[in-house]
Order: C-alpha cells, then structure tokens, then sequence
C-alpha cells in the first residue's frame, strides 16, 4: 500500500532447546527460508539478532508473554517488513516457507496464542520487537483489530476490513517460485 509497509512478527516454541536433534530439521531450514523471503517478491528486510551474523536487529529481541513459565529464555521468532499482505501471503504458504509450515508440529509445540500478527507502518518506519510483542498479545487479547490482524481478518492501513486478492496471491507465489527453485530442491532433501 502506498505509503505503508507491512510488518509481521511471529513467535514460537520449539519441543526442546535449539541445538537438539529434536529441532534439527527447522535448524536446517532456518537459513533457506531467509534466504527464500530474500528472494521473494515484495519483501523489503528483516531484523537479524544480536550478536549473531546477519543484518541489524530492530532493537533488544522481546518476547510476548506466553514465554513465561515455558523453560525457554529464547524462542524461535522473526520480525519483518513487506510491500503488503498478498506478497506475505504468497511467500508464507508456497515454496520453502511451505515446506517447513508442513513439518513445523515436528519442531514446535502447540500454542494457544496467534502464530504471527499483521500490523501496517509508515513506509519510513521499522518495528522493533517490542512492538511485535505487545500486537501479538493484543492480537490474543482482542482478536483482530486494525492495529493487529491475521490473513483470516485483515485490514487496509486506514482501519477498514479488506479481502486479500487471492489471484494476486497466486501470480506472486508463481514468480516467486522461479527463484525458490534451487532452495526447494535442497528443502526437500532435508530431515523432517
């Protein structure tokens, strides 16, 4: 949307701590989804994480409550910016981010709260993890609102409810797909 961005944070908890073998295959595919979001069309960056290589964390990594009481210091999350919802769309349910959705129940623990919230920023803003955080609660709290919504329930930058253009969905999946290929075909040779 013109003058806006999309932002999306979502959050998780993995069966067993990061290294185990419990985790391997989401441990293997982690750095061919970013790869593959680089690739896709209408993806604009990402917060990487302090201390690791990659690109610039987007302020200190923050967790939303559901990280309490759960053993866990550190959960699988990730923090973006896209053009709009059916550019998230096509990249979040086709290629390899499909493909670790599919085996995703092998890695992480079932949750009772949203997996990712949707929130628009001006074009000239970056969320930070915090911000992502406190949508996701409200999200859980409120369900879907302007200020945090899902792809079921989604809104235009000025509040309003829209429907996401499937067919656009598809015709970016379908050029997103040319530059996924080589990755895909590494994906799928990989532990479930």
């Amino acid at each position: 949307m013109r003058g806006h961005h999309l932002a999306v944070y979502n959050f998780g908890l993995h069966v067993d701590a990061y290294e185990s073998p419990r985790v391997e295959g989401f441990r293997l595919r982690e750095p061919l989804n970013f790869e593959a979001a680089r690739r896709a069309e209408g993806y604009l960056g990402r917060s990487g994480y302090d201390g690791e290589p990659g690109p610039e964390s987007w302020g200190e990594k923050v967790y939303p409550r559901f990280i309490k009481e759960s053993g866990f210091d550190d959960a699988p999350s990730s923090l973006s910016l896209w053009t709009g919802l059916e550019a998230l769309m096509a990249f979040t349910y086709s290629g390899v981010h499909a493909d670790a959705l599919k085996h995703a129940r092998n890695w992480n623990q079932r949750q009772a709260w949203p997996a990712l919230v949707l929130w628009w920023v001006g074009e000239d803003t970056r969320p930070s993890w915090a911000d992502g955080a406190e949508r996701l609660e409200s999200l859980h709290d409120d369900g879907s609102t302007p200020r945090a919504f899902t792809f079921k329930a989604p809104f235009c930058p000025h509040g309003n409810a829209i429907t996401i253009d499937r067919d656009n969905v598809k015709a970016i999946a379908g050029r997103n797909a040319t530059g996924q290929e080589a990755l895909l075909a590494v994906v799928k040779t990989l532990k479930a």
